[in-house]
């Protein structure tokens, strides 16, 4: 496994190996590293598909507002290098700030509608910051495919459109969210959590299981609001969650939804506080 830091000897590491192999197919997984099961369960996807897979680890500044962790993001070096290889990583490029800013950015990526609702309108500016960044190491990798992990559906959604509209050849493979065993969807930010913010936490995944159980069981009858007003009374049973969104959006486009019959697919997307640390989790549903 190669650890490399420059930009320019990512570019070479691919190049060559491509140049070895006319067919090589490129897997590139982006992170902000503090991997845990559910980044491992992206690089064997990449593995399983790809001949040469790249990981990145890159606590991104562009994406943190004012007021959020970017200095209190977690960060183990050493356990991510061990994650990387037992996942059969090829490359892992783990740039700077500096190397990835070398200066000011006066070029922006910023993808409109899908990004206004949910943490787009809970985080302004967040999205451009993972639309430039991704944007950059598209741009550095050059993979064929990239893979992206269903818990930040959001986000999913921001990079297709992204890709879509400036025809960037890459293929976006979105992967399962990973939970730990009591329905937890697995966060770098879940190490932050009190043993009873942990413990009601559970309310997150509890609240998505009622709603499909809803859905499945409609006659026709249920109404979005009606839903959207089912789960937040059940996350209300939770005295520490905080709640800071809880939608149904017709999925991937983000659009409200108030009929779920004549809706194809549709998200109901998450995001609650619990003490300082703010969780996100969704389900999607697909008639």
């Amino acid at each position: 496994m190669q650890i490399l830091h420059r930009i320019q000897d990512v570019r070479e590491a691919v190049k060559t190996a491509r140049a070895e192999n006319s067919g090589l197919k490129v897997g590139f997984v982006p992170t902000m590293g503090y991997l845990h099961k559910g980044h491992a369960s992206l690089l064997e996807a990449a593995r399983e598909q790809s001949d040469l897979v790249v990981l990145s680890i890159f606590v991104n500044p562009l994406q943190f507002g004012p007021n959020e962790d970017l200095s209190r993001y977690p960060r183990d070096q050493e356990r991510d290098l061990a994650v990387a290889r037992a996942a059969g990583t090829d490359i892992v490029f783990f740039p700077s700030v500096e190397e990835m800013y070398p200066q000011p950015t006066k070029t922006v990526v910023s993808v409109s509608e899908v990004t206004e609702r949910l943490c787009g309108a809970a985080r302004p500016g967040h999205f451009d910051g993972v639309a430039t960044v991704v944007t950059k190491l598209f741009n550095i990798v050059q993979p064929d495919q990239a893979y992206f992990g269903l818990k930040d559906a959001q986000q999913i959604a921001v990079i297709q459109q992204m890709v879509d509209d400036l025809n960037t050849p890459v293929g976006i493979v979105p992967c399962p969210i990973v939970r730990e065993e009591d329905g937890l969807a697995m966060s770098s930010r879940n190490v932050y959590l009190q043993p009873e913010e942990r413990k009601q936490a559970l309310v997150l995944s509890a609240a998505l299981r009622m709603a499909e159980g809803l859905v499945q069981s409609d006659s026709g009858s249920l109404q979005a609001e009606e839903l959207r007003q089912a789960v937040i009374d059940h996350i209300r049973q939770s005295p520490l969650a905080d709640i800071d969104y809880a939608d149904i959006l017709a999925y991937p486009s983000l659009v409200p939804v108030t009929d779920l019959r004549s809706t194809p697919a549709f998200i109901i997307a998450l995001a609650v506080k619990f003490g300082k640390t703010r969780l996100i989790d969704n389900i999607i549903i697909r008639k």
